[in-house]
């Protein structure tokens, strides 16, 4: 088939959106001829054809994801096989879900008047209005048309934003590339510059404040001095939290590693990636270090998608509270002195992650271009 996806920021290091929309193209072009269409990318994946799409800055985000709906649909509205969204654009025979739908923030739980108050803050906000009506075009009924969301959890958000999307919604989770490189933790620490003999622990995320650094941050007062941290991925807000790192006397433990490409080295220093984010819908990076081997706390599925298919103590330690710092501080002391404990959670999460493949994940997108296109024949 000849497919087009499209993703406004194609690359590894955007976050866990564009690492699922990477991963699934990779798959794709082993197998089929794939053209992406981005605003910015490094054009990660071999033998993909990329074009670039017409943006206005990072300025005005509303408009330029306008702009970007607008171009990417000139330009991928003949001459393919499927679509494949990963954006707010009212095109695509696939739409893939990667965030809370805004319409749900906005409205959920509201009724009568305060309802009605919401929807003039909208229509009279030029942002507002172009997020939610892009928003809504997504998930309009048309034929062949097919909406997945990458957890459970977001499958059930969708359906109480936008009810008649129920029959066409259906769930693909992130997977994970089996792995078979062989850096060792003292290669990958050397390669990061990161102290050898230490227990290390690794936070992963481009939304600190989101995804719980704050917390964690915490709860690194809490525990021993031997213990160190490295943080990978680079905000906006790092600066920020420098002078917070430095303001804790925590100077001498924490490592900012910035934006990386290649999170394996990360993975293979660490002795347990902690995860205490507020809101995730599925959290790629948990399965990603379970891949790995890499022991894992992470919140509860209140606040975390993956956590729904994870039993406390056998993949993972789940964290019910992700702002509590002294619970977080107590089971990552768990994790690091009990030895027997953190290679059950070693074992079991490999498991897991192995039950979750990118390969498993590429078919089934393969059968809804397959869907999209019988009906677009008849």
């Amino acid at each position: 088939m000849r497919i087009a996806i499209i993703n406004r920021n194609f690359s590894r290091s955007g976050g866990g959106a564009e690492s699922y929309a990477v991963a699934i193209a990779e798959q794709l072009a082993a197998r089929h001829e794939v053209h992406v269409f981005s605003q910015e990318s490094n054009e990660p994946v071999p033998g993909i054809t990329y074009h670039r799409v017409a943006s206005t800055g990072r300025k005005l985000r509303w408009l330029n994801q306008l702009v970007f709906a607008l171009s990417s649909w000139w330009q991928t509205r003949q001459g393919f096989d499927a679509v494949h969204s990963h954006e707010n654009t009212w095109h695509g025979q696939v739409q893939t879900i990667h965030v809370r739908p805004l319409r749900y923030n906005l409205l959920h739980g509201k009724r009568g008047w305060r309802r009605a108050l919401q929807w003039l803050k909208i229509w009279t906000s030029p942002r507002l209005a172009t997020y939610v009506w892009l928003e809504g075009a997504r998930f309009a009924r048309r034929p062949g048309r097919s909406i997945v969301a990458t957890s459970e959890m977001l499958r059930q958000e969708c359906e109480q934003a936008y009810p008649g999307s129920r029959k066409r919604l259906s769930v693909i989770t992130p997977g994970t590339a089996l792995q078979q490189d062989k850096v060792t933790r003292t290669m990958a620490r050397r390669m990061l510059e990161l102290p050898l003999d230490c227990p290390l622990l690794l936070f992963v995320a481009n939304d600190y404040k989101r995804k719980g650094l704050d917390a964690l941050l915490s709860a690194l007062q809490q525990l021993p001095l031997d213990v160190q941290l490295a943080i990978a991925g680079k905000p906006g807000a790092a600066p920020r939290y420098v002078t917070m790192v430095r303001d804790l006397g925590l100077e001498s433990r924490v490592h900012f590693l910035g934006s990386q490409d290649d999170l394996v080295p990360a993975y293979r220093a660490a002795d347990c990636l902690v995860h205490p984010t507020l809101e995730d819908t599925y959290a790629m990076v948990v399965l990603e270090a379970m891949s790995h081997g890499l022991p894992v706390v992470v919140s509860g599925p209140v606040h975390c998608g993956i956590s729904r298919e994870l039993h406390d103590g056998q993949e993972a330690l789940i964290l019910h509270d992700p702002r509590n710092s002294a619970d977080l501080a107590r089971l990552v002391r768990t994790v690091l002195d009990d030895a027997s404990l953190a290679d059950r959670l070693r074992g079991q999460g490999l498991a897991f992650a192995q039950a979750h493949t990118w390969e498993r994940a590429a078919l089934e997108y393969e059968a809804l271009y397959q869907q999209a296109l019988s009906i677009r024949s008849l």
